[in-house]
């Protein structure tokens, strides 16, 4: 699975499935990532796998980059599903509350495409849930970062990165990575689920590919 174009492309009927209901102002800003600090205890269980979550300012990018690099080379069955990050959003309370806000039933996420939940399960897997966030719609995530105001165009270490391929339009955005290094030369190197390749890679692409940039609140 190349891309998450479908996730813009879909008419509003269809989209129900990961979801384009942006009633986005105050459920996004209500949603379980920095504002869901002060209601832990609503998402407290994840799963049996379920990783102590910090507040934010605790865990560091590098911790986050250390668990994102550890998956390279994880891949999509046949299907474009079947990989720990479906498993996990889907067994998560948050995929519940993706489904109330837009719709659409949990097994749509079994083989949907995985990029944004690729960074969220690395978000919760570092403990960082409350300030990396969770989704599985790159638009709605994206728009979750401007909600909060951690959004911008300088890439650093740790950032979540959104990616259009169209036009530099936030609902235009097809995929989600998070940022390991700028490189200088007018491009970045990020590791990112759901690439091309159905795979978990590290990838160099063209800046002017990317919409803008979520920060989470990392250890100075």
């Amino acid at each position: 699975m190349t891309i998450n174009a479908f996730t813009r492309a879909l008419k509003p009927a269809a989209r129900l499935v990961l979801g384009v209901s942006v009633a986005a102002g105050a459920a996004l800003v209500a949603g379980p990532v920095f504002a869901d600090q002060a209601s832990g205890a609503r998402s407290a269980t994840v799963a049996s796998h379920s990783v102590e979550q910090k507040t934010a300012g605790q865990v560091s990018a590098q911790s986050v980059l250390k668990i994102a690099e550890s998956q390279i080379g994880v891949s999509e069955n046949a299907a474009g599903g079947g990989t720990p990050f479906h498993s996990w959003y889907m067994s998560s309370p948050r995929a519940k509350e993706t489904m109330a806000r837009d719709g659409g039933s949990l097994q749509s996420y079994a083989n949907a495409p995985w990029c944004a939940m690729f960074v969220s399960w690395v978000g919760e897997k570092a403990g960082a849930r409350s300030t990396v966030g969770w989704d599985a719609y790159t638009v709605t995530y994206a728009k979750w970062f401007e909600a909060n105001k951690r959004w911008g165009n300088e890439a650093k270490p740790g950032a979540v990165v959104f990616y259009s391929w169209d036009d530099k339009s936030v609902e235009s955005i097809d995929h989600v990575g998070l940022v390991k290094q700028d490189n200088g030369d007018g491009t970045i190197t990020a590791i990112e689920g759901n690439t091309g390749n159905g795979k978990v890679e590290q990838r160099i692409r063209p800046k002017s590919q990317v919409v803008g940039y979520g920060y989470p609140q990392y250890k100075a």
